[in-house]
C-alpha cells in the first residue's frame, strides 16, 4: 500500500481527534508538532515495508533463476516477506 504525507496526516489527525474526544490523551507539546512527528513515524514505517518488499522481490528473482519452472511467486512472496520481516525486526 502506498502512503503519502497527506493521507498519513489525515490518519493521524483522525486518530488523535478520537483519542482527545474520549479523554484518553493530552498533549504536552503543541498538537501540530505531535501530529508532524506521528506522521513522520508512520511514513518511516511504510518506507521500511516498501524496502522489505523490494528485498523480497530480489530474493524471489534469485530463487527463480536457481529453480526455473518450479517456482511459484505468489506462494513464496508472503512466506519470504514474513521471514525477512522477522529477521530484520519489522512488525507487519
Amino acid at each position: 500500500m502506498k502512503m503519502n504525507n497527506k493521507v498519513a496526516k489525515k490518519l493521524v489527525v483522525s486518530v488523535f481527534k478520537a483519542l482527545k474526544e474520549q479523554n484518553i490523551v493530552t498533549f504536552k507539546s503543541p498538537e501540530e508538532k505531535v501530529i508532524t512527528q506521528a506522521t513522520s513515524l508512520i511514513l518511516a514505517e511504510y518506507a521500511k515495508e516498501a524496502q522489505l518488499d523490494e528485498d523480497v522481490v530480489k530474493m524471489m528473482d534469485q530463487l527463480e533463476r536457481a529453480n526455473p519452472g518450479t517456482f511459484e511467486r505468489y506462494k513464496m512472496f508472503p512466506m519470504l516477506k514474513k521471514r525477512l520481516a522477522k529477521e530484520k525486526g519489522i512488525i507487519l
